[in-house]
């Protein structure tokens, strides 16, 4: 089977729904829980791709979050040796930052709730977002923002308060600020106070992502089919080369779920 090495840096940040679509589509996960101190492996042998999902930390904030260390380095191998990645949230700022681009803390207005998020025109060629909504929903939770992208980095969807809201590293990784895996569900499990702070009700917030749900469900599904067949054909032609006596090895870690 086709696996998948699933990053999990805080008890809720699961993949949910996304890691539903991507198994529903043929590929096994292996999600490691990095927050209560289980080990990354060392290296991506045995797995072809790479999901890193989000969390309340900068991508280099190692004093607490010590796995980002080695997050960073599986990410820079992906990058390295063509392994697919898709980075969430924080995943998508510590691909920007460890591909070369800059991410700030606390960086314009926060974003939660279902937010009007829109394809710019580079999606029309990108293998996940073409022929998508132009303008879409998606669930937001940040204050933190990519404000530099990587060297030669595609830029593909922006939003009003953040203008980085996906991009493509390379030809094989992506980053999206927002949530794909996150449900109108997840927004009533945030902390209310800190959202009021912000300025969001969260009443309010659920109920718009209720309205918005059936149709960013069904962007959010395609994009994980999208990125499901990608990652299968990637490894398919990994798999040749390796036959024919290149590739990335014949290693087959399972990481701790």
């Amino acid at each position: 089977m086709v696996r998948v090495l699933v990053v999990q840096n805080t008890p809720r940040g699961g993949p949910g729904r996304l890691g539903e679509w991507l198994a529903e589509h043929g590929l096994g996960l292996d999600v490691v829980h990095a927050y209560d101190g289980s080990p990354l492996p060392p290296d991506l042998g045995g797995h072809h791709a790479l999901l890193f999902l989000g969390g309340g930390y900068m991508p280099d904030a190692d004093e607490r979050a010590p796995w980002l260390a080695p997050g960073r380095a599986l990410v820079a191998e992906a990058l390295r040796t063509g392994v697919p990645v898709l980075g969430v949230c924080l995943g998508a700022q510590l691909l920007a930052h460890v591909a070369g681009g800059t991410v700030q803390a606390e960086h314009g207005e926060p974003e939660s709730g279902s937010t009007p998020v829109t394809l710019r025109a580079e999606a029309a060629g990108d293998p996940l977002f073409q022929g998508l909504p132009a303008e879409l929903n998606a669930i937001e939770h940040r204050v933190d923002a990519i404000t530099e992208l990587p060297p030669g980095a595609v830029w593909l969807a922006q939003s009003e308060r953040c203008p980085v809201q996906a991009f493509r590293t390379g030809d094989h990784a992506w980053g999206v600020q927002f949530h794909p895996e996150a449900t109108p569900e997840h927004i009533s499990q945030w902390d209310g106070e800190a959202l009021r702070r912000q300025g969001f009700d969260q009443a309010e917030l659920v109920r718009t992502a209720q309205l918005d749900e059936p149709a960013s469900t069904a962007a959010w599904y395609e994009l994980a089919r999208r990125f499901a067949v990608f990652v299968e054909s990637a490894a398919g032609a990994r798999g040749a080369g390796a036959g024919a006596g290149a590739g990335h090895g014949g290693r087959t870690d399972a990481a701790p779920a």
